[in-house]
């Protein structure tokens, strides 16, 4: 599927919840609308706005990011990509792309100079994507503990 209309970018808001739900279920199989609630309340105080992709006025994807120098002693110039996700019929045209380069743009504005992202090892689509968007292996290590 080519794209015929223009992509537009936006903040994303509340309004976008069943929209975001909806997309997240295609991609994961799972419903987590309480889920997605909690985390478009918390994306007003991220310090840079969280963004919906639209085609002709219905949500294709999204990209929910953090600039937040506060948490865990980590200093102001270090920012998150921690959620995105484009309709699986829009996959592959770019979306992606644009997405995360406003996001991209909007760190900068911020005074950010360093962008973490955590892709589970065995993603490859995701590793490619964020290796095409310049994303090399950092210095921190992910830990985890089965309990």
């Amino acid at each position: 599927m080519d794209l015929v209309e223009p992509v537009k970018l936006r903040v994303l808001t509340l309004k976008d919840l069943d929209a975001i739900t909806d997309i997240d279920e295609s991609l994961l199989g799972t419903q987590r609308k309480d889920y997605w609630a909690m985390r478009l309340e918390r994306t007003e105080t991220s310090g840079v706005p969280s963004l919906a992709a639209e085609v002709g006025g219905r949500v294709i994807g999204f990209i929910l990011g953090s600039a937040s120098g506060w948490e865990y002693g980590i200093p102001d110039n270090i920012a998150w990509i921690d959620t995105l996700g484009v309709r699986k019929e829009y996959q592959k045209k770019g979306i992606a792309r644009l997405l995360f380069r406003e996001m991209f743009f909007m760190f900068k504005e911020v005074g950010v100079d360093t962008i973490y992202v955590l892709v589970s090892w065995r993603d490859w689509d995701l590793l490619k994507f964020f290796d095409k968007m310049g994303f090399k292996r950092g210095d921190m290590i992910n830990l985890e503990m089965k309990i």
